[in-house]
């Protein structure tokens, strides 16, 4: 079983509520605008982390982390981008890939907005976590906890850290 943190947009921001749920998980993903080298620098010392570029992101941060990430958690097929789109509404970046060979699991951040739901038709869980980090318009910020289990997700928990 494999305890995962899934956090998006922090813009550079990093804080104690942050850190004390990495401390609780056995792999940290990040799935984009992760503003600050330090940010990831601080996760990576902590846990194992895996995380993608986002859309504000500089080169420092192109050159450290990919646009895409396909792997394996246990037997749980998963693609991470930062911008990705919505079941059925994949972006036009996403869609073929998605379609062609789903995961199982499909990650996203740079809405700002905390959503999961199903994409009914093609059996893929979306997960987009909202936003962690104290810029944009979101009003509270959020990250999303869960467990991988050989090829099943559970235990699935928002996670709120307040006010921006």
């Amino acid at each position: 079983m494999t305890k995962i943190l899934l956090l998006s947009d922090t813009h550079s921001h990093m804080d104690d509520s942050i850190l004390k749920y990495a401390a609780q998980a056995d792999e940290i993903w990040h799935a984009g605008d992760i503003g600050s080298l330090s940010v990831t620098d601080t996760l990576a010392k902590i846990k194992p982390l895996r995380a993608v570029y986002g859309n504000i992101d500089n080169t420092a941060i192109q050159q450290e982390f990919p646009l895409n990430d396909r792997f394996f958690c246990e037997e749980v097929s998963v693609f991470m981008t930062h911008i990705g789109g919505y079941p059925p509404k994949y972006n036009a970046r996403t869609r073929n890939e998605i379609k062609n060979d789903p995961p199982q699991l499909f990650i996203c951040g740079h809405s700002h907005i905390l959503k999961v739901m199903m994409d009914k038709k093609l059996q893929v869980l979306h997960m987009n976590p909202g936003a962690c980090g104290k810029h944009g318009f979101h009003h509270v910020r959020t990250m999303l906890r869960f467990e991988i289990d050989g090829k099943d997700i559970k235990n699935l928990e928002v996670v709120e850290l307040g006010k921006r």
